[in-house]
Formats: C-alpha cells, structure tokens, sequence
C-alpha cells in the first residue's frame, strides 16, 4: 500500500519550496478536519445512520449481535496526515486473481497515518457499510468488488460489515478482521512432519474464535501461488474468500464466521502456472455421497458407551489371545442398510456365529463402488454412502458393546487420480513421488504416495491414529503392504531405480511403517496392526527396533496375513482326494515358516472374486463332498498355528461368487428352500468350531510358539491324514485329525501321550447336524500302551470321510 508520510524539511529550503509545503500541510489538515466532522456527524445521527438500521432490519434474521459500544474516538486530526485507503493496484491484482499470499495484510481493518483504513473485498455488492457501535459509514466502491473507506480512529474498533447486494442486505462478521487460528506450535510440527493430530488443524473444522462462531479452513498446499475457499455459502464463488500463507509450511488459513456444520465446501488452488483447480479438502471429515465430490463441515457429537471395552482391549496381546475374525463388505453384507441400521443387525449376527472381531474392508470415501474401497480418496472421512461420520461411530460402538473388536482395511499404498482429489494437488507432485515412474502403480493405475516426504508420512501415520482414536477401532489391517516395500513391485528392468545401497527395497516406505506401527502401538493401547504382504520380507511383525538378518529393523505389525498357507492348503484342496497324496507337503510346508511371524490364516474376498468361485465351489466331487470338503477344511483351518479370518457368504457355503451388487446370497438360508439344511449346517459348524476354539487356550493362547504344536503324523500321504496336537501354556493338549478322503477308516491308530486318561470328541465335522454323514466316536476313546507315531500310547478311532476331528481330554 502506498502511503504519503510527512517529511522533515531539510536546513536550508528556498522560500518557494517552504510555502509550497506550508500550504500543502494547510490543505491535508483541512482535509483530516472534514473527514472528522462527517465521522462526527453520521455518529450523532445522520441520514447515512438510519438508512444502515432501516437496512439491518431487511437482513436476514441469522446475525451474530453487535454488541451496543459507544461511538469510536476521532483521532486527532493535527497529529497525523491521512493516506488513501484505496488497495493498490498489484494487491489488487493478486486479489483478484486469486494469487494473494496474504489478504488479511490488506482487507480488514488497519491502523494508518491519520486513522483506521477498511477496506472489503465483495465481489457482486452494490454497497459495504461499516458498524462499529453508534458510528455507520458507507465505504467507497472501488470498483470489481473493492470497497474502502479511512475513518480518524486512534484504534481499530470492534466492528461488522452490513452488505447489500442487488436483491439482499446482509449484515456480517468481516472475515479478514481474525488473527490466525493456528498457533506457533502446530505449524512447527506439521513443518517437521510430527503432527500427531494432524486433522485437529488442517481441514475444516466449526469453531468459536475470538469470540465469534464459524468454521475455520486449512489445507497443506506448498506449491500454490493463492488458494481461496468456494461452498455452498458463497455460491461457489470463491474469489471473495482468500485464504493466508501461514509462513514456510504451506499451510493456507481463513476463518469464516457465520457458517457452520452441513456447508458444502472445496478450495480453489491456484497453480504454479496460473491455471486453477477445485479441489476436495483431503483432511475432510465428511464428504458428500458420491458420485459428488465435495467435502463438507463437520464435527462430533456422539457419546460413546464402549468404556468398559476399551479398558480391557489392552490385557492380552492380539497374538496371545483368541482372534477369529468375520471380513464384512458394509455396503453389500445386506444391501441397502445404514451404519445405524448395520448397527440392529451386524453385532447380533456376528456374536451369534461366535467371531471375536469383524474386518470391514475400507471404509475411507471412495469414488468408485467397484473398487470396495481400496481406492480411496477422502482418507479421513466414512464413506457418506451409508450414514454420517457419527452413524459410523454408533455402528463400531454397537459392535464393542457386543463384546466384538472391530479391524478396518487400511490403505496408504496408494490413491486414485481423480482430478478433484490428491493428484497433483496443487499443481506439482505433492502426495505422490516427482518421479513419475516411483509415482504411477503399475497394477492398479493409480499414484503411489512419496513416503520420503516428511509432511505425507504425517498425513498417513496421523490417519492411522485418527481411526483408532477418533472411530475406536481395534486394528488396521493395511493392504498391499508388499507393494510398498519393493521398488521393483511389477516393474520391468527399465522402470525402477535401486536404492541408495544398490537394493529393491523400498527405504522410504520401510521408515513409514516403522514410524506407522511404533506410533500407533504406543498411543493406542490395545490396537493391532495386520500385514497384508505377500513375500517373505524379514521381520513383518518383529519389533522397530530389532533388526534381523537384512540389517532392517522390524516393521513392527502385530500380525500378518500367511498367503502362503492360503494358496497352498487351497491348492491341495482343489484337487480330486485321489490325487491328494501327491500335494500332500503343500498341507505341511506351512509348519516350516509358521513361527517366522505372527500369522492370521486368511481365506478373504480376494480368494472369492474374479473367477476364482467361492470357497465351497473351489471343492472338488458333488455336492455332499464338496460340503464334506468344505467343513473339514474349516475344522483344519480353525485348529491350524493362527488366527482365523472368513469372508462373509463363506460361512454357509454360498455356492456363487461374491459380488458387491448384490453381495451374500441369503436366500439359501430360507427355511423354504429346499437345500437350506444343507447351508445351515455349515454355519452351525462356523459357530461350534469359534465356540470350541474361544473356550480352549491350546488353539490359540501358543500360536506364535513352538511348544505350543507338535505333529502326530504329517506323513500319512497314502492316507490323506493330518494329525497334530495344539497345547496350552500348562500343557492341556488337543488333539486334530484331518481326513481329507471320500472314506470310512475304521480303528485308525492315532500315536498319543500317555497322560491323558481319555480323549472325547469336541468337534466332528461330519455329525449328522452339519448336514454329513454322523460317522463319529460318540464315546470316549482311551489309550492303549501300544506306543505310535512316536508316542507312548495311541488310540484307534474312527475317521469319518473328508472330515476333521478334533478331542479334548475327557
């Protein structure tokens, strides 16, 4: 701004050059007095004054109260020479261009040579007019939306703004009279990249500052030469609504007053190269229901009743305790419910089946429904296709009361490139790698983010902390964790470039999941990380801190996925029992690597999709053996070294596919259909396989320990036999024999210990109830001395066909 100050005149002045300047000071002290008087006089009750009341009473009848002051003092007008109020022109420019790094340093209300200067920016306005207590002044159109006025004030005074556009008056709070709403602090930490509560201040979040209600906005944007703020309250104009760099952070600010929850919002970037893009907030807490893109205000005021949960969720690690885990598709589990309505339903039904967690695959917005959430876009806010962010809430606090944890699919390996959303946000490679082949996912087509960016490992680590602490969720299984950790990831030789030490591995996202796990472990106490990474990478759930053969670190994850056994017990399944005795190592491999990590066994919706059929359909012979095979693989599953995770639908031998469209098939469970029995039964297996298991410390209390399984036989090719005994921390044995061929093996001698007096059957997959033949041991069965197998004693049972049994000490 361009300002005239007073001179001292020099020693020796001409007499011409002393009276030019006596009569210029005459004439400006002229001008300050008349500027005086007029102030004066609209404060006493002038024309001006009771057209602005007669106009505040036509405003709408949402106003914050202007407080009743006394009328501001006049400065007086000898001590000081006035300036233009007028913005200059390259501000104006800048303005209205949208490429302002800082509006409040021009609009507002400033203290000047000779007053106050206010000056508004209001594009479509006929007219501005300042209150400020008794005084009202109508400020000067400047033209293109300019209005200014300078008053001979000795302060800036408390102060509104009373608009008038060409159908409306609008009386108002003048946005760019408010200091910052972020402190030192918080943008010192985001600029280290260590803002642990990262959607506490950037975003938009309903607030009371300084006094006065509104909603402020903040948003990470490094690159842009301006951002404004365009929504539903502005029409979507956003060229009145500048926002302010908040020094080298890249932080852009502004407060609104006036406006609160419900308003629909973007900002308005203004590149590098003067082009402009709308964007969604990407720390936005709520969206829009999509195919619109728009984020939203909001906050919480939901009153959670999972305190009891949340105090006990911490007493035994995830690793030492039961974990059997039900993966749910939210939108198509029964198509067509609400978070709330999910909330009657899903608690009960899972309880019912016995599950001690559920999985729900992402929940984060997303664009697209056919991706099923794992191309996300609003990282921070539930997916609007079902409810509110606080309807999610209620669902997760619906399930805890239940007694069930709940695990979320999380996916920082990627994003979608979605013009309104991440990619290139403002203009450069900000979220995503400079390096466009580090940047683009080679499977998926999507941009991979650049974890070595300090200010993008804040966004995910403080993501992962806002689920667990804002939502309670009990874990985060994050997705396509291999895809993060190798540079070669589905490249050629050609399209990727080694590391610092001449290796595949990816540094930078080994830092972040380290940083990812060691801080949520440490905040959250109770929550789980689940790995879901395919290869044999070192130390997946080993400590940060202790490095392994590779010289890394642990990742830190609490478990990890075991693909492995995954494809090969299904491959060995999928194949006809007469030629089973062929893979039978593909049934056993599993036990050569299963205390290498912490392991969930997982048949998920990958398994279920895509031409690969459902998991009875995967089964070999008709339809009574492909259920028989079914059930005993469950009962080996559920016995196996792991925890435990099936995909909704495969808990009653849904025949077809899943398809999130229409999603499980319960139908067949219609006591009207004819086949019913046969589906039925197999859930009921589902739910005495968790009942059993949950009630008996051998399943799982010792799944990361050694002593805690020991083979029978693992050799019993030519008779496709498995059998192995599981023991708890005080040594309390189970016994599990799988038979995984069409026929009935009488008095087959099992070697056993000679402690136990007695063994009974705890689960027989093929009792009559599960819908097989009710071949079983129905009495107990007591050792003979005959040592077998490398035991002292063994017992001879009967093996009912493509069955898994399992015996408890009577």
């Amino acid at each position: 701004m361009k300002k005239d100050t007073a001179k001292k005149a020099p020693a020796k002045k001409t007499a011409a050059a002393a009276k030019a300047t006596a009569k210029k000071a005459a004439a400006e002290k002229a001008t300050v007095k008349k500027a005086t008087k007029k102030a004066a006089e609209k404060a006493a009750g002038s024309p001006l004054k009771k057209a602005a009341k007669k106009a505040v009473k036509k405003a709408p009848a949402k106003r914050a109260v202007v407080p009743e002051t006394t009328a501001p003092q006049p400065a007086p007008p000898e001590t000081e020479i006035a300036v233009s109020p007028a913005v200059d022109a390259g501000d104006r420019e800048r303005l209205l261009s949208g490429t302002h790094h800082a509006p409040h340093s021009v609009l507002g209300a400033h203290p000047v040579p000779g007053g106050v200067v206010f000056r508004a920016f209001r594009p479509f306005a006929r007219a501005v007019t300042v209150l400020s207590g008794g005084l009202t002044v109508d400020l000067h159109d400047d033209g293109d939306g300019f209005f200014s006025g300078l008053l001979p004030l000795r302060e800036v005074p408390a102060y509104r703004l009373l608009v008038t556009y060409e159908d409306t008056v609008v009386e108002t709070e003048d946005a760019y009279r408010f200091l910052p709403t972020l402190g030192e602090l918080d943008l010192h930490l985001i600029g280290e990249g260590r803002h642990e509560e990262l959607w506490t201040v950037l975003g938009a979040h309903p607030m009371t500052h300084q006094g006065v209600t509104g909603t402020r906005f903040s948003v990470w944007a490094p690159n842009a030469r301006g951002v404004r703020v365009a929504g539903s309250f502005n029409f979507w104009n956003a060229t009145g609504f500048p926002m302010r760099s908040l020094g080298g952070t890249g932080v852009w600010e502004l407060f609104v007053p006036g406006i609160g929850e419900g308003e629909l919002y973007k900002f308005e970037i203004t590149r590098p190269d003067g082009s402009k893009t709308l964007r969604a907030d990407p720390l936005a807490r709520r969206t829009e229901v999509p195919p619109a893109t728009s984020s939203v205000v909001t906050s919480s005021a939901y009153e959670w009743g999972d305190a009891e949960w949340l105090e006990r969720r911490a007493e035994v690690p995830a690793h030492r305790a039961p974990f059997s885990v039900y993966e749910v598709h939210l939108p198509s589990w029964r198509p067509g419910l609400t978070y709330r309505r999910l909330a009657e339903q899903l608690p009960a039904y899972v309880k019912d089946l016995g599950f001690t967690h559920v999985e729900l695959m992402p929940v984060a917005e997303h664009p697209f429904g056919g991706s099923w959430g794992y191309q996300v876009t609003g990282f921070y806010a539930p997916t609007a296709r079902l409810g509110t962010p606080d309807d999610f809430r209620y669902l997760v606090d619906a399930l805890h009361q239940a007694g069930i944890g709940v695990l979320m699919d999380w996916v920082p390996a990627h994003f979608p490139r979605d013009e309104w959303a991440l990619a290139e946000f403002d203009g450069r490679p900000l979220y995503e790698h400079e390096d466009p082949l580090r940047a683009a996912h080679p499977d998926w087509g999507t941009l991979e983010f650049d974890f070595g960016r300090r200010e993008v490992r804040n966004f995910l680590v403080a993501n992962a902390l806002y689920w667990c602490e804002e939502f309670h969720i009990d874990g985060l299984r994050v997705d396509a964790v291999a895809s993060m950790l190798y540079l070669d990831y589905s490249r050629e030789p050609g399209q990727w470039t080694p590391n610092e030490h001449g290796g595949r591995e990816n540094l930078d996202a080994v830092a972040f999941l380290q940083e990812m796990n060691a801080t949520v472990y440490r905040r959250v106490p109770g929550v789980v990380t689940v790995a879901e990474e395919s290869t044999a990478w070192d130390g997946v759930t080993r400590a940060t801190h202790h490095k392994g053969p590779s010289g890394f670190g642990g990742l830190g994850f609490g478990l990890k996925w075991n693909m492995g056994w995954m494809h090969d017990s299904l491959e060995y399944m999928s194949h006809e029992p007469v030629h089973r005795r062929y893979h039978h190592g593909e049934m056993t491999f599993s036990m050569v690597y299963a205390y290498s990590e912490n392991y969930v066994l997982p048949i998920s919706h990958d398994e279920v999709v895509h031409g690969k059929r459902s998991l009875v359909s995967k089964m070999p012979g008709d339809w009574w053996q492909q259920r028989a095979n079914l059930r005993a693989y469950l009962g080996f599953m559920w016995a196996h070294p792991g925890k435990q995770l099936l995909f909704m639908g495969q808990e009653f031998a849904q025949g077809a596919e899943w398809s999130e469209a229409h999603g499980p098939d319960w139908w067949l469970l219609d006591p009207h259909y004819g086949a019913e029995a046969d589906h039925r039964g197999v859930r009921d297996l589902v739910r005495d396989l968790n009942t059993v298991y949950r009630k008996t410390p051998a399943l799982w209390r010792g799944d990361t320990e050694p002593s805690g399984f020991r083979w029978v036989t693992g050799d019993a090719a030519e008779d496709n036999v498995f059998a192995f005994l599981r023991y708890d921390s005080d040594g309390s044995p189970l016994l599990a024999v799988s038979h995984f061929a069409p026929v009935v093996r009488q008095d087959y001698r099992i070697g056993v210990p000679d402690d136990v007096p007695a063994w009974h059957e705890a689960v027989n997959t093929d009792a009559g109830r599960y819908g097989g033949g009710d071949v079983t041991n129905p009495d107990p069965v007591k050792p003979e001395p005959q040592g077998w197998h490398g035991n002292p004693a063994s017992i001879r049972l009967t093996l009912p066909p493509l069955a898994t049994v399992w015996l408890r000490p009577a």
